[in-house]
């Protein structure tokens, strides 16, 4: 039987119309995914020699630090990782035994790379530890709890991808306790360290999390046979209806219209609310850059790279995405005496405000001093003239449906991978770097800023003349984006 589920997902990969797209993008995942594997293997080769020539215990330096690494996987899990899924609505009406169905689909979750990538540094480091005179059965037993871990991970992301904000919940506890142990408050490895320690000092200890991850298998299983019927799978939650008083947007015409639509699309949608949440992580991007705790970031040119990024979190999440926000009712918008001109201008005026609003909110920025608020203040003037058309444009090749009902995948979905789109993503940061590094290499920093600034006030003089070549890409691109956003798997 899952012979046949396996047969199905060949089946519904090269059947799909983006089956071209798809071989592209696991082609380009796949060097992604070696580069990774590789990185990983060295990093388990390295650590133990590392560790001992700056007179650390290999082992317990690890272990000391475990609790961070979990918890930091588990944060990516939720960010990135896919939920198993299976198309259901067919196999519920055939003779598919609902425990196949479901052991399928958690078995596939089993094989991601999200969780064997790990033993690509826990196994060596273990065999490391095993060459340079540690017991090789309590090593055994540690690498067997240590692993037991990551898919206790794996499942916890299964159960809790659902639960709204849990993404934040992650990032502040991680920085909590950082935080508390950096500033000596509270030091969480005391209590963790011990633990996973035992793991290889104390005989059995190791079947604790190996009987935690077979719970967790067995109440997942549970809990997803239970909900495996039609009702369950597919009714929609209805919550108390609410409406907000935007009349005062009627004032704008058509471009009102669209612009009270969007705003009720962010505040109603779980996918939505979960990128205005990550562009308000973006404002902390730039404490790597400009705290000095990083040196490889502490360069001229990175910081307005910086600077880009902290003002244009909103416009690289959620304007990435336009117009697939409106999947699910864009045929009927077509359909309408819609004028694609008011329908741009909304989401370019959408895209302003939020990169306005995040420049003001960045003003703590000032504690590091007037230039690197006006990096940022001229990171926000490219991304207003210049970003913010290519993002549009590139929404005219990026034809993927959105649910928006799911929180997860924020930064987009695999099947979002176009050559027309990435090729567009080139400008939007090499150009401005080409741009700092040119005046400051030839001139000094306020050059440099003037270049940069230069090219956002440009792109905004020449604004109606691009939103027109904008506008004619998607009237070319109309009818293959209505299929694309048929096409639901």
């Amino acid at each position: 039987m899952i012979s046949k589920f396996i047969y199905l997902e060949w089946k519904a990969f090269i059947r799909s119309a983006s089956f071209g797209t798809n071989v592209a993008i696991k082609i380009l995942i796949g060097f992604l995914m070696i580069y990774f594997s590789l990185l990983f293997i060295g990093m388990g080769v390295g650590a133990f020699y590392v560790l001992q020539k700056m007179n650390l215990e290999p082992l317990q330096t690890i272990n000391r630090f475990l609790i961070y690494y979990f918890l930091f996987d588990l944060v990516i899990r939720l960010l990135l990782q896919a939920i198993p899924v299976l198309n259901i609505k067919p196999l519920l009406v055939l003779t598919f035994q609902k425990n196949t169905i479901v052991h399928f689909s958690l078995g596939k979750t089993i094989l991601s790379f999200f969780n064997w990538v790990h033993a690509l540094f826990f196994v060596p480091f273990s065999v490391v530890l095993i060459l340079n005179g540690y017991d090789v059965i309590e090593i055994i037993f540690w690498h067997l709890g240590v692993m037991a871990f990551i898919y206790i991970n794996n499942f916890l992301n299964i159960i809790l991808s659902n639960i709204d904000k849990l993404f934040a919940v992650f990032i502040v506890l991680i920085l909590t306790l950082a935080g508390a142990q950096y500033y000596k408050f509270f030091d969480i490895t005391t209590i963790t360290s011990p633990f996973f320690q035992s793991l290889y000092d104390v005989d059995g200890l190791f079947l604790i999390p190996i009987l935690v991850l077979a719970s967790l298998y067995f109440f997942t299983f549970k809990y997803f046979k239970n909900n495996l019927y039609l009702d369950a799978g597919l009714a929609v939650k209805h919550d108390v209806a609410s409406t907000e008083n935007l009349s005062w947007l009627n004032q704008f015409g058509t471009v009102g219209t669209f612009l009270k639509n969007d705003i009720r699309l962010i505040k109603r949608n779980k996918r939505s609310k979960t990128t205005i949440f990550l562009s308000f992580i973006f404002l902390f991007y730039g404490l790597l850059f400009f705290s000095g705790g990083i040196e490889a970031y502490d360069k001229p040119v990175m910081h307005i790279f910086a600077g880009i990024f902290v003002s244009g979190g909103f416009l690289f999440v959620f304007g990435q995405f336009v117009p697939s926000w409106d999947s699910s009712y864009y045929q009927l918008m077509m359909t309408q005496n819609i004028p694609y001109r008011g329908y741009i201008t909304s989401k370019w005026w959408l895209i302003v405000i939020a990169t306005f609003v995040s420049t003001i909110l960045a003003s703590f920025y000032l504690f590091f001093g007037w230039e690197v608020y006006l990096t940022i203040v001229v990171g926000a003037i490219y991304n207003i003239g210049v970003n913010s058309h290519l993002v549009l444009l590139g929404g005219a090749f990026t034809k993927t449906p959105i649910d928006l009902s799911s929180a997860g995948g924020a930064f987009g979905d695999k099947k979002a991978f176009n050559v027309s789109a990435m090729l567009l993503t080139l400008p939007k940061i090499l150009l401005p770097l080409g741009l700092y590094a040119v005046g400051f290499y030839y001139g000094n920093k306020m050059i440099a800023l003037g270049l940069v600034s230069g090219a956002g006030v440009l792109g905004f003089i020449f604004k109606d003349k691009v939103f027109s070549l904008i506008e004619k890409r998607y009237k070319i691109e109309k009818y293959s984006t209505i299929s694309a956003y048929k096409q639901k798997s």
